[in-house]
């Protein structure tokens, strides 16, 4: 049963980590136009456009890092405990914008943080592994 613990942790870990790792890569190409689409569809929000294309434009690169540190399990708690507070910033953003069912996703990444956060004692394969 530790060993499958272990393996399914591990596994989610890796999916998790290059899925944020891939989210990142993709964008950094055309950093640009992601970043000025993204101030544009917040226009109609409080949020001021400056600090909105500020966030878009080091996105891509908070979710490659956290998504490399995952795939390789460096840092566990404190890259977890990131990429929820990314996610948190996220939804705040979702929210303004009234995009529930984006929303409802985020909140599915948050449960998978949270869930990996509160397994750290299963991992096996990782640089943090105990």
């Amino acid at each position: 049963m530790d060993l499958d613990r272990s393996l399914a942790r591990g596994l989610l870990r890796l999916a998790l980590g290059l899925n944020l790792l891939l989210h990142g890569l993709v964008r950094v190409p055309v950093l640009a136009k992601f970043a000025d689409g993204m101030t544009r569809e917040f226009t109609a929000t409080v949020l001021p456009g400056s600090l909105v294309h500020a966030f878009a434009v080091c996105l891509p690169f908070v979710e490659a890092i956290i998504g490399a540190l995952l795939v390789i399990g460096l840092w566990q708690r404190a890259v977890l405990a990131a990429g929820m507070l990314l996610m948190t910033a996220l939804v705040v953003g979702t929210a303004l914008l009234q995009h529930w069912d984006v929303l409802t996703q985020q909140m599915l990444y948050i449960f998978l943080y949270a869930t990996l956060l509160a397994t750290r004692s299963w991992d096996r394969w990782s640089f943090d592994a105990r």
